[in-house]
């Protein structure tokens, strides 16, 4: 189990290059030791969490300036066999596919095949005749859209189609009609998806759902590949993330991280068998929208090739244009989100003051990609419902630690 002081000759030269244009030697000195109390106080803080049985392990990754700078793991993948975590785990990261999904679909978009703002119907027939859900003092109707949804209403979650979690007549019918289940096939779901009136008139607003769903079952339609190949072949083989994918294979079983339910005390319980089981057989629906697995160093690949403006190691997977629009504030202006706060790209929030490009999962995984520091961080617990106050303080630290 590697911790920072392995990677303090990378600190220290980070601290000497940062500051040797404006600090004395003195000052170049008391900085580096900063640094490493900082990523010590990181490591401190998540090793209390699991000793107070918040968490059973949880891992991170800091990338500054294309060097690794801190690799964490700490506590355990199976806390009740003390298995340790590796850094090879591996994670159910659920809604971080979205982006994965979304620079999927862009390359299609670099090879000429959409325009962000062509109709989804021009590809998907269906979503041209979908209803718009809009209540009125004797109920609500049912009205045509106004302005049709389009793939960039798609990736910025502005289409009107939700997840079918939250109470009101829209959702319920998703739920009669289980439309969000992850049986059956991507097209069949997607199709059935169609036929739901949409919550809101497309680009009026943003809500969390099933768009980048659709945006995944649009790459089999454009490309004429079941998605899973299309990501392999695209996406995961070239950036040889090899332990990818919408299921671990039996091989692998013994490296998938158990799953975790956290009650109202803050205390772990490990997940019921159906969730917990959940990836270790074939998928029959590859939901672009969560159902991927993937490890730290995995989808630390996928992270440097968006900072690296679509490249790496030689293996190109976007244009640098490309890359720029998913990681830029891609909302209608009719639409904001986190209350104006920040803005949204493609599949990911964006920092307006940063740039920095970021989402989560439901199992409690957190990625973001700081262009303007030039800084990645990564972590990965696995607790249901998710807790991103764990991520968030760690990150607080590396914050003030490495940013400028």
């Amino acid at each position: 189990m590697k911790s920072f002081k392995a990677y303090f000759p990378f600190l220290f030269l980070l601290v000497l290059l940062v500051t040797a244009c404006n600090s004395t030697p003195k000052e170049q000195k008391a900085n580096s030791g900063a640094v490493v109390d900082s990523l010590a106080a990181a490591e401190n803080l998540i090793q209390k969490y699991i000793d107070e049985g918040e968490l059973a392990g949880f891992s991170a990754l800091v990338i500054k300036d294309g060097e690794e700078v801190f690799r964490m793991n700490k506590g355990y993948a199976d806390r009740e066999n003390e298995k340790p975590l590796e850094e090879n785990t591996i994670y159910r990261i659920f809604s971080m596919s979205k982006p994965v999904t979304a620079v999927a679909l862009m390359t299609l978009y670099d090879e000429g095949k959409f325009d962000l703002d062509d109709k989804v119907s021009d590809y998907i027939p269906n979503y041209g005749s979908s209803k718009v859900y809009s209540p009125n003092e004797d109920g609500f109707s049912l009205e045509p859209q106004e302005n049709e949804m389009t793939i960039r209403h798609l990736l910025t979650h502005t289409s009107g189609i939700s997840y079918g979690w939250n109470p009101g007549y829209v959702d319920s019918l998703y739920r009669v009609n289980n439309v969000s289940g992850w049986d059956g096939k991507l097209e069949d779901k997607m199709l059935s998806l169609a036929d739901m009136p949409l919550n809101f008139q497309p680009g009026a607003r943003w809500m969390y759902g099933l768009s980048i769903d659709v945006a995944g079952y649009l790459v089999e339609v454009l490309s004429g590949q079941p998605f899973d190949e299309y990501l392999q072949e695209h996406i995961f083989g070239p950036l040889k993330m090899d332990d990818s994918g919408f299921y671990v294979p039996e091989e692998k079983h013994d490296r998938l991280c158990d799953l975790y339910n956290q009650g109202e005390d803050k205390m772990l319980t490990p997940a019921q068998e159906g969730m917990a089981g959940a990836f270790k057989q074939p998928a029959t629906l590859y939901s672009g929208g969560g159902g991927l697995v993937s490890t730290i160093d995995d989808y630390a690949r996928f992270c440097k090739m968006m900072l690296n403006e679509g490249e790496l190691d030689g293996a190109r997977i976007l244009q640098p244009e490309t890359v720029k629009m998913i990681m830029s504030n891609q909302l209608p202006e009719t639409a904001t989100y986190d209350n104006g706060n920040a803005g949204f790209g493609l599949a990911g929030a964006v920092d307006f003051g940063t740039g920095e490009y970021s989402w989560a999962g439901a199992a409690s995984t957190n990625f973001w990609i700081n262009p303007t520091d030039q800084l990645i961080i990564i972590t990965a617990t696995q607790i249901m419902p998710n807790n991103f106050d764990y991520a968030n303080e760690f990150k607080s630290i590396i914050d003030n630690t490495l940013t400028k």
